[in-house]
This record gives C-alpha cells, sequence and structure tokens, in this order.
C-alpha cells in the first residue's frame, strides 16, 4: 500500500562513489577505487549534499595522482 509514508524512504541524496575496490594509496593518501581521503568516507553519511557534489566533482583531477608508476623492475635496476 503506497502513501504519504513512502516519501520517508525516499532520498533525494548524493550517491557513494565507492566501487568496492577500497585501498589507500600510500603516497597519495587516497583509496584508489573511488579517490576519495579516508577523512572524506568517514564523514561521508554525515555531508550535506553540498559538500558531496564538490567532492564528486573534484575526484576526476585525482585520479592521475595514482597513474604515477611506483617503481617495479626498472626503478630497481641501477
Amino acid at each position: 500500500m503506497a502513501g504519504k509514508d513512502d516519501q520517508v524512504w525516499s532520498r533525494a541524496e548524493v550517491e557513494s562513489p565507492c566501487i568496492k575496490l577500497c585501498s589507500i594509496h600510500p603516497e597519495a593518501r587516497i583509496c584508489v577505487g573511488c579517490f576519495r581521503s579516508m577523512d572524506e568516507i568517514g564523514a561521508w553519511s554525515r555531508l550535506s549534499p553540498e559538500d558531496r557534489r564538490a567532492i564528486m566533482a573534484d575526484l576526476p583531477n585525482r585520479a592521475p595522482k595514482l597513474r604515477k608508476r611506483r617503481g617495479g623492475r626498472a626503478a630497481r635496476q641501477s
């Protein structure tokens, strides 16, 4: 039975960018899956929609920080 009470369960929130690939990059200190910081991840449910949108807008700018090669065989050879 749908009614007025259904509005309680309908929420217009900014969804989380989490893709369930949760690992914090040791140098950049951001999640390699969603590119959020630990503070942002921890506070996500308490953030305002405006704050969430601002973070979401900045996430594409963070991705290149993780694309830099961190070493490997070539880095070990001198």
